[in-house]
């Protein structure tokens, strides 16, 4: 089966409802521990082949960060986040309240920041689908790199096992007042996930 079929629209829309959900979530979870409000734009949820994210993410050699994360147990799929090292600094700068400009390098602090954004929205989406299916998923700790895109999407090619050429793009702005940043997502489930959301989104 192709991934454009497996990928249906209904299929889509669905995940784009819990994505919704997950990052609603994640945006209040992460507004409590960080003692202010957060909020976040609609996401934007599209397939795109998987050849054409180091383009969409600023090209191979572009410098950037990688929030890496599975979901493991009865729904199995792989999450990255991936930011331009600008954008992760900007991230950085809104989620502690400083000054845009402020963060220049990803100390042990800044790192442990943007995890917890990968963490905290992968976990909520996870527990939308967990919810969704009925089932148990589990997240693994979030692993956070500082490398090239085409060395970071490297890991996404080699773990995704050919189960699909395409891969869903989820795109938010996390907002703090007048100022935000754009964020992407990358899911990948496996066949027999999609297959279990395909069943579970017919018999509503």
């Amino acid at each position: 089966m192709s991934s454009a079929v497996e990928f249906d629209e209904r299929l889509i829309e669905t995940l784009r409802s819990l994505t919704t959900i997950g990052i609603h979530n994640a945006v209040r979870g992460f507004s409590g521990l960080l003692g202010h409000k957060l909020d976040f734009g609609e996401p934007n949820v599209k397939l795109v082949p998987l050849t054409e994210i180091p383009m969409i993410v600023g090209g191979p050699e572009n410098e950037a960060v990688g929030i890496y994360l599975r979901a493991e147990g009865d729904f199995h799929a792989q999450i990255m986040m991936i930011l331009p090292l600008e954008k992760a600094f900007q991230l950085v700068d809104l989620l502690m309240e400083q000054p845009e400009g402020s963060t220049t390098f990803l100390g042990s602090l800044e790192r442990s920041a943007l995890g917890e954004v990968g963490n905290m929205t992968g976990t909520f989406f996870m527990n939308a689908v967990a919810n969704a299916l009925g089932r148990e998923i589990r997240p693994t700790p979030p692993a956070v790199m500082v490398d090239m895109v085409g060395a970071i999407l490297d890991i996404i090619v080699a773990t995704t096992g050919g189960v699909s050429d395409h891969v869903l793009l989820i795109q938010t702005c996390f907002k703090d007042g007048s100022r935000s940043v754009l964020t992407d997502f990358w899911v990948i489930p496996d066949a027999q996930s999609l297959q279990a959301l395909q069943q579970a989104e017919k018999r509503e």
